[in-house]
C-alpha cells in the first residue's frame, strides 16, 4: 500500500497514532529502548502523548484522580501524577498505572494525625515502591518494604496467566517459577532513589515467613503483589492484625483463580475471611 493509500485510508493523525504499533510489533528490543529513551528524554511530551494515546484506562484513572484524589490541591497532585509516570517510564513495573493510582488514593485519604505505616509485600524492580513513596512523603509515612530481593520462591503452584493474560510457557511469559521477577535490592534501592522518596522508605529482606513475624507496626495500607497463593497466606496471616480501622489491604487476587481460593479459606483467629472481605475489584485489584 503506498503512502498516499495509506493517508486516505487513515489520515494523518491515523498515520501517527500509527507509529508506536509499528515500532512495538516490528522493531527489535535494541531499537525500542534505544528509541523510548532517546523520545522520553528529549522529547517528553511526544513520549507522554503517544504514551497515554495507547493507554486510555491510565488517562482515565489520572483524570479521575486529579478531580477526587482526597487531600491536597490540583497542583500538588498534578506532581504525584507526574512523578510516578516518570517511575512507569524508566522502571520495569509488572502492574497497572490505574492500580497504583487507586492505592495512592486510599493513602492520601489517611490524615497524617492517624498511626501507621504502608506496607508493601513484594516490590520487583522497585517501581511500585518508588510511586507509593511519593504519596507517604506527602502524608508523612513510612513505606516498609518486604522482599526477598531475590525472586519468587521454588513452588509447585498451578499456575496458568501472567496478570497481563498471557499464557505461561508462551514466548515472552517467565511465569512463577523459582527466582523469576528477581529485583536485587541494590537496584531496587537505586530506582526509588532516582525516581522515588527513598528517605521514607524501609527495606525488609527476607522470605515473608521469617521476616513478617516480627513485624508489629500498625498499617493503615497494605499492598500485596506476590503471585503465589503460600506467600499470600503468609502476608494476610501477619498484616490482617496490624491493620488500624478503615484500613485497606490491596492484592491482585482476582486475576488468578488460586488467589481468590487463598481469600475465601483464609482465617485469622476464628475469623473466617468472609468477615473481613471488603471486596471490590478494580483493573486486577481486590481491596
Amino acid at each position: 500500500m503506498s503512502l498516499f493509500q495509506k493517508l486516505k485510508q487513515h489520515g494523518v493523525l491515523g498515520i501517527i497514532r500509527l507509529i508506536p504499533l509499528n515500532i512495538r510489533y516490528y522493531a527489535r528490543e535494541p531499537v525500542r529502548r534505544c528509541l523510548k529513551y532517546s523520545v522520553g528524554v528529549y522529547a517528553p511530551s511526544i513520549y507522554d502523548y503517544f504514551w497515554q494515546l495507547n493507554n486510555p484506562n491510565e488517562r482515565t484513572a489520572i483524570r479521575e484522580f486529579l478531580k477526587t484524589a482526597p487531600s491536597g490541591t490540583r497542583r500538588q497532585r498534578e506532581i504525584i501524577t507526574k512523578a510516578i509516570r516518570e517511575v512507569h517510564k524508566w522502571v520495569d513495573c509488572q502492574h497497572l498505572q490505574e492500580e497504583m493510582l487507586q492505592v495512592i488514593t486510599q493513602i492520601l485519604h489517611f490524615s497524617k494525625d492517624i498511626p501507621g505505616v504502608v506496607v508493601e509485600a513484594g516490590t520487583f524492580k522497585g517501581g511500585s515502591a518508588a510511586k507509593l513513596s511519593h504519596a507517604c512523603a506527602y502524608r508523612d509515612r513510612r513505606l516498609v518494604v518486604f522482599d526477598s530481593f531475590q525472586g519468587i520462591p521454588d513452588n509447585n503452584e498451578p499456575h496458568d496467566l501472567t496478570i497481563f493474560g498471557d499464557i505461561i510457557g508462551n514466548e515472552g511469559s517467565p511465569g512463577f517459577a523459582k527466582g523469576v521477577y528477581d529485583g536485587p535490592l541494590d537496584i531496587v534501592k537505586n530506582n526509588i532513589r532516582k525516581y522515588g522518596k527513598i528517605e521514607v522508605c524501609e527495606f525488609v529482606e527476607g522470605w515473608f515467613a521469617d521476616t513478617m513475624p516480627n513485624f508489629e507496626r500498625p498499617v493503615i495500607v497494605a499492598y500485596i503483589d506476590v503471585d503465589l497463593a503460600s506467600s499470600t497466606r503468609t502476608c494476610m496471616r501477619y498484616l490482617f492484625p496490624r491493620l488500624v480501622p478503615g484500613d485497606v489491604i490491596f492484592s491482585q487476587m482476582d486475576i488468578y483463580p488460586w488467589l481468590q481460593k487463598c481469600w475465601t479459606t483464609l482465617t485469622f483467629g476464628g475469623l473466617k475471611s468472609a468477615s473481613i472481605d471488603r471486596a471490590w475489584s478494580v483493573s486486577g485489584l481486590v481491596s
